[in-house]
């Protein structure tokens, strides 16, 4: 389709002040269906060139990981780092498996025991307090939601201090207790079920669960959970990549390496070309490209929950 323009004269008749009618033509543009075509394709055009860019910005260092973790010491410094310089990823999982009697697996199992249990339990509580303020009326209620609000605005590093205080008080200090408690506390959890149990709980169907003779708690754990299936996905995959990834918190509150997270022991690998000269950048770059996969994997296996959080939000 070819870009049109018409082009049309309209006249228009002025008298002036003498009473002499005089006549002018203006020139009108009136643009065609070609117009709009064309230039809703130039949008279209534009919009997938900054998808594209922002797609190769967010994937070039992952790229760069996986190409990293198939060298060898010698290929990671002498070779082009966007290419690969031959195949040792084999080599490099055998020696991460066993280094030090295996303990990259320890660490791997304590992310999975912090970011699964207390993500876990942090996503059942923050989805009991979220429906508790959203479909309870009580006194304070609109203080407590502005507490909890303003408690997410915090940034986690600022709590850290007093959290390794409080745990180094009463003995709790290097257990696995010390990052599983405030994994359960989420104040952005808590927001986030308040505001998905406003959408999809109705108290229509509340008040006739209570009319049947439900108890609170079984109308809780029987018809609210199940209908807020997609927004606990959602709470819990946020919970579990933030616990996951997180560094601060296990920096101070945990000391010996059985305890650590996989973050805070391959950080500590990072350290030891300094301290003891032994150069394990090979063995950090490959526990590294390991650690995002646990990620990944949570990210497919629950599709079909945003699937149907899409598809519930198209059809309101």
């Amino acid at each position: 389709m070819t870009l049109t323009q018409n082009t049309g004269n309209s006249k228009h008749t002025e008298r002036t002040e003498h009473g002499v009618a005089r006549t002018s033509i203006r020139t009108v543009r009136r643009f065609t269906r070609a117009d709009r075509a064309s230039r809703s394709r130039g949008g279209q055009r534009f919009l997938l060139i900054g998808l594209v860019l922002a797609s190769a910005y967010s994937l070039f260092p992952v790229w760069w990981l996986i190409v990293a973790a198939t060298k060898n010491r010698t290929g990671l410094y002498q070779s082009n780092g966007l290419w690969f310089s031959g195949m040792h990823l084999w080599d490099n999982l055998r020696q991460l498996f066993t280094y030090e009697d295996g303990i990259f697996l320890r660490w791997t199992a304590n992310s999975f025991l912090y970011a699964g249990v207390g993500s876990l339990g942090g996503t059942l509580i923050a989805l009991a307090a979220g429906y508790g303020l959203a479909r309870f009326d009580f006194p304070g209620r609109k203080v407590v939601f502005a507490c909890v609000v303003g408690s997410f605005l915090i940034p986690i590093a600022l709590l850290t201090l007093p959290l390794y205080l409080m745990f180094s008080a009463i003995g709790l200090v290097d257990t696995v207790w010390a990052m599983l408690i405030p994994c359960l506390i989420n104040p952005f959890s808590v927001y986030l079920a308040k505001v998905y149990t406003e959408a999809t709980v109705p108290f229509e169907l509340l008040e006739a669960a209570r009319l049947d003779g439900a108890g609170e708690l079984r109308i809780f754990f029987s018809v609210v959970l199940r209908m807020m299936t997609t927004g606990g996905a959602t709470v819990f995959l946020l919970a579990f990549v933030n616990t996951w990834n997180a560094f601060f918190l296990p920096l101070t509150v945990l000391r010996g390496e059985e305890n650590w997270t996989l973050n805070l022991g391959l950080y500590n690998w990072t350290g030891k070309r300094l301290e003891s000269g032994v150069d394990l950048t090979s063995l950090v770059l490959t526990g590294a490209l390991l650690s995002i996969a646990p990620m990944a994997v949570m990210m497919v296996a629950m599709r079909r929950y945003w699937r149907t959080g899409v598809t519930l939000g198209a059809l309101k």
